[in-house]
């Protein structure tokens, strides 16, 4: 078989659907390979026919330009696909099998792998711990956004569904897997969400939806949802959240007490991360807004979830300090109310799959809870443009059109 199309980053503000190789099981030089990648065999790999993949937000920090992607990157972490190809040293997984690709790239023998950090493998990404499909600075590995892909460590990483013809029924759900709804998830269990919690979201796009639903889901009696978009506040509105305008009112305290008597909750999670903006009317571009607000609004003792995506390189920075990330927080305000933070990658592996059955068993509606719609890959252009300008939607592609 030869042939393949997917989306790539041209230049700031733009993608292309692109003609571009057929995969291998061998890592290539190519835009955003590192060198020390080039020419990585991967028979421990296989090649999917990818039945879905979806536009995330932090592909659009690199298409926006706030990232050093190099023009031409293959984009696309989130991959759910069927393997039609397997490599010589591929023992469980089979062709024809319909899988789920953790957005981790991990190889499933390091010390970080082996304790569940798959978030932060040692071994395939020779700048740093941690990988990922189709990003800058994570090794090279090529992204999804695509008719066909490869991916490497198949027996450690993929999560399977044992029912195709039941799993295409939920397709638009356990899309979420790869991705959206293990890294809401993490960040709602990272702010120790429990029973009769209180939370408040930072952010309404897919990922504050989904740390949202997944708070509901662990038993949270109250969760406030925070944003400045009117339209994605509606979506969050319409599974059951109390929500916010923080472009109307600034006073985030307030508007909290005003919902629940008090002017703290018990957890808070940042879905926003280094693109946040000043509360209130007129208000630019300010990164730090969200780690320092919702330090201000968890009560003593309280944890934060920050599945929010902070970066050490960011060209389009308003100031010289957070162009290599450093953001002026208010530690000392976390370090007096004895906060507990939790940041980087989400080990995808942990969750997908208890959240696997909780689509399954119809107790998780995730693709309800972020607004799924799917379009086709020569679509992706545009809906890039939409989720720029803030429409409350989670795109799925689907490259071949088999998704009902």
């Amino acid at each position: 078989m030869s042939g393949n199309k997917a989306v790539v980053y041209s230049k700031p503000g733009s993608v292309e659907v692109r003609d571009t190789a057929y995969p291998d099981l061998v890592l290539k030089d190519g835009p955003g390979v590192n060198p020390l990648n080039v020419g990585r065999k991967c028979e421990h790999g296989v090649i999917l026919k990818v039945i879905t993949t979806n536009i995330c937000g932090s592909d659009q920090h690199m298409v926006r330009g706030r990232t050093t992607a190099p023009s031409g990157l293959i984009l696309g972490h989130e991959i759910t696909g069927e393997v039609i190809e397997v490599g010589r040293d591929v023992e469980f997984i089979k062709k024809g099998d319909l899988v789920s690709v953790p957005f981790n790239i991990a190889c499933g023998r390091c010390r970080s792998c082996k304790e569940r950090n798959t978030n932060i493998c040692l071994n395939v990404n020779p700048d740093r711990p941690g990988s990922a499909y189709g990003y800058v600075d994570m090794g090279g590995w090529v992204g999804g956004q695509s008719e066909y892909v490869m991916v490497p460590y198949a027996d450690f990483q993929l999560l399977k569904f044992h029912d195709k013809e039941k799993a295409m029924e939920k397709i638009l759900d356990l899309t979420m897997l790869s991705d959206i709804f293990p890294t809401g998830y993490h960040g709602a269990v990272s702010a120790g969400v429990r029973p009769g919690s209180t939370v408040y979201v930072a952010g309404a796009g897919p990922v504050g939806l989904a740390a949202a639903h997944s708070a509901q889901l662990l038993g949270a009696a109250v969760v406030i949802v925070g944003d400045l978009n009117a339209e994605r506040l509606a979506q969050a509105k319409s599974f059951g959240c109390e929500t916010i305008n923080l472009r109307e009112n600034g006073d985030l305290a307030g508007q909290i007490d005003q919902i629940l008597g008090s002017p703290e909750v018990d957890s808070a999670i940042d879905c926003v991360g280094f693109e946040a903006h000043g509360h209130g009317k007129g208000h630019g571009e300010a990164p730090a807004t969200v780690l320092n607000s919702i330090m201000e609004v968890t009560r003593a003792g309280g944890s934060l979830g920050i599945p929010g995506l902070y970066v050490t390189g960011d060209p389009g920075a308003v100031d010289e300090d957070s162009k290599i990330g450093t953001l002026k927080i208010r530690f000392g305000l976390g370090w007096a109310k004895s906060h507990t933070f939790v940041t980087g990658q989400t080990p995808v592996m942990k969750y997908n799959r208890e959240l696997m059955m909780a689509i399954m068993s119809g107790r998780a509606q995730i693709a309800k809870a972020v607004n799924a719609t799917l379009i086709s890959l020569n679509e992706a252009p545009k809906a890039y443009q939409d989720f720029d300008r803030g429409v409350s939607r989670k795109f799925v592609i689907d490259p071949h059109g088999v998704v009902k």
